[in-house]
């Protein structure tokens, strides 16, 4: 059996955009949270929003959160069952894009994206942050950072692979709209061999 032509590049766009990604994660969250410290630390004397540094004066800043859940803290403090079903996903994606996913560049890239995502998040929640309580147990949580203001309303702080699963959920729609519209242009297929 021998590879199809364009496995060797959709491999490697996946696994160059998955590690662009986590390295973008992780070093946007160790930056912020060394900079402006656990959620409050910064600026602790001013009350305004737990201390935030505004980027955009009252719309968007920076400001350290914790969130043991996951989407909004739903499931908070079921780290076990996050964590397993991070797991499951990021064994399904690897084995989709090896077996199939080299079909389609534009799948690649945007399953690189998922799995970029899953990873900065999975790293939080297995703790390999460092960061502690005050007692020395690990903190199960992932690090949020970007806070962005709707009207008076905070929206819930996220981070860059919070922003790496929305937007690959976003092209993934786009990209089955394509494909139930048979346009897929992005889609190469193998000359059939008799």
């Amino acid at each position: 059996m021998s590879i199809p032509a364009g496995w060797c590049r959709a491999v490697c766009l996946f696994t160059a955009i998955a590690l662009a990604g986590l390295a973008a994660d992780l070093l946007t969250k160790h930056w912020v949270f060394q900079a402006l410290g656990m959620p409050g630390e910064y600026r602790a004397d001013i009350a305004d929003l737990n201390s935030v540094y505004w980027i955009w004066q009252d719309i968007v800043g920076f400001q350290t959160s914790l969130n043991t859940g996951a989407l909004f803290g739903i499931g908070a403090g079921q780290s076990t069952v996050l964590i397993t079903l991070s797991l499951l996903f990021l064994v399904g994606i690897i084995g989709y894009t090896l077996l199939w996913a080299w079909r389609s560049l534009f799948l690649s890239a945007i399953l690189g994206m998922i799995t970029a995502g899953i990873c900065g998040n999975l790293y939080d929640r297995l703790a390999w942050h460092g960061l502690t309580y005050p007692n020395g147990e690990p903190i199960h949580a992932v690090r949020d950072w970007i806070l962005c203001m709707i009207g008076t309303f905070p929206w819930p702080n996220f981070n860059i692979a919070d922003s790496l699963l929305v937007c690959s959920v976003l092209l993934l729609l786009f990209h089955e709209l394509l494909q139930g519209t048979g346009a897929g242009q992005g889609t190469t297929k193998e000359p059939e061999t008799e």
